[in-house]
């Protein structure tokens, strides 16, 4: 489906319902100050599973060695049936929305001759996000993961065979490019909510998030190379055509390969769905420690994606060709992609949760060196230390989950979604705009500083708001396959 850009304590095991959910045995709820906002969430489960947050005081440090878990990696991710069968999805239908994109705009081109039509094309790829995220957040809480799931490629599969039809006008091609982005991010939010149930709360979440995030990176780097080469060979309405087989492929896969589980809520406060998105919001971003964490995960990409918005009019101002604009295109997803393996592959969960803070406040400052107006080597080198700073949200993946109740997970997941491709969209615009007075150079400089500073004020509150106390702490990872057998490690 479309883009992204997902600790446990001694006590009683947790136990599976007929519906394959993780039901865990009662417990005390955490004591302490309610949070602050006009409503609090509910208190999440006192048995994550995960690595503490470093953030907090030293009551919640995590001793000085790492769960052997770490030791397996991505391998263990894999051995998980159901992941498989959602990696591959993801896959095949992330590949779908990359050509269809780059397909849609050579045909409104072809259609209208018009260049403001045909950026307009891009452009609504991420604006209905915010609409989408917000009045359909309630969904992936509400009915059962994988119905929600197939549903949404089915519908993204239908609107892109009417794409197809030489009947449609530009105006209904734009209108069914909106409706594909605003099921975007209700199919990512149902999705990352949906991986807790299958890999459980702890590593193999992060891990199998961490995943996904590295194949998106590089569909997007693939997928405009295969999108190219199909439309050499055949018509822009050929190319969207094949994009239907990798909707259908998906939705197949899923509904295959996946295990039918319960809805989280199953509109038990008996309400309407916009009001039980509108009020999930209202919870999530009511809590001060959710809200922090998730400005965390928006506000570096709202600065980073600066140096990519301008790439063009930067290699003008230097004078280099369209080989070296490639370059820097690719420099930044090229770090990240490498990063993210090296984080996820070498660390292990205590030590990826120790660097969350400091990589999120120094992340941007690479992209100072624009300052000195370099050229393409130095200024790509620039965007792959830039794009390697992403590695932060690895650990920041377990702290979300861990802070979030598991009733309002799905509506949590589908407004991070929705809010980090908005912000992007608004970065973008934003550094536009300031280009038109400044030089460009100059321009993704400022974003580097202003970036940092508004970082570091960030980070503070994240760590205002870690919880004061925690129980004795034991990593342990959950594996969900087959007859739902639990495989601990460490």
């Amino acid at each position: 489906m479309p883009r992204d850009t997902e600790p446990v304590t001694g006590g009683p095991e947790a136990t599976d319902t007929p519906g394959g959910r993780r039901t865990p045995p009662p417990a005390p709820r955490a004591t302490g100050p309610a949070p602050a906002g006009p409503a609090a969430l509910p208190a999440p489960h006192p048995e994550r599973t995960g690595p503490p947050d470093p953030s907090g005081p030293p009551a919640l440090r995590a001793p000085a060695h790492d769960a052997p878990a770490a030791s397996r990696g991505y391998r263990a991710v894999f051995a998980v049936r159901e992941f498989r069968a959602v990696f591959a999805a993801h896959l095949l239908s992330l590949l779908g929305v990359v050509v269809s994109e780059l397909a849609l705009t050579v045909l409104v081109y072809d259609l209208t001759a018009s260049p403001l039509l045909s950026a307009l094309t891009f452009a609504l790829g991420m604006l209905p996000y915010l609409v989408g995220g917000t009045l359909f957040a309630g969904i992936p809480d509400r009915y059962p993961a994988r119905r929600v799931l197939v549903t949404c490629d089915l519908i993204c599969a239908g609107c892109v065979a009417v794409m197809v039809l030489p009947g449609t006008p530009v105006a209904g091609l734009l209108v069914l490019r909106c409706l594909v982005a605003a099921v975007s991010p209700v199919f990512t939010g149902t999705r990352m909510a949906a991986l807790t149930d299958i890999l459980g709360e702890g590593d193999l979440f992060v891990l199998g998030r961490s995943l996904l995030r590295i194949i998106s990176q590089s569909a997007l780097l693939a997928g405009f190379g295969v999108g190219g080469l199909l439309l050499a060979v055949v018509t822009p309405r050929g190319a969207i055509t094949i994009t239907v087989v990798t909707f259908l492929c998906s939705a197949a896969l899923l509904r295959l390969g996946t295990r039918a589980r319960p809805a989280r809520t199953a509109g038990k406060g008996g309400g309407t769905l916009l009001g039980e998105s509108l009020s999930g919001a209202r919870l999530v971003l009511g809590d001060r420690r959710v809200r922090a964490l998730m400005l965390l995960f928006w506000l570096p990409p709202m600065f980073v994606v600066a140096p990519e918005a301008l790439a063009a009019p930067y290699a003008d101002e230097i004078g280099v060709g369209s080989a070296a604009l490639g370059l820097l295109m690719c420099a930044m997803p090229v770090g990240s992609i490498a990063a993210e393996l090296y984080v996820g592959a070498a660390l292990g969960p205590r030590t990826r949760s120790r660097i969350v803070l400091p990589l999120a406040a120094a992340g941007l400052l690479p992209l100072v060196l624009y300052g000195f107006r370099p050229g393409v080597a130095l200024a790509a080198v620039a965007l792959a230390l830039a794009g390697a700073g992403s590695a932060y949200v690895i650990g920041l993946d377990q702290w979300f989950v861990g802070a979030v109740p598991d009733e309002l997970r799905g509506r949590a997941m589908t407004l991070l979604t929705a809010g980090l491709m908005t912000i992007q969209g608004v970065g973008m615009a934003l550094a536009g705009l300031a280009a038109e007075f400044f030089p460009v150079h100059g321009v993704v400089a400022g974003a580097g500083v202003l970036g940092t500073l508004c970082l570091l004020l960030l980070v503070a509150e994240v760590r205002r708001t870690a919880p004061a106390s925690a129980p004795a702490i034991r990593i342990r990872t959950e594996v969900r396959d087959g007859e739902d057998r639990q495989v601990p490690h460490g």
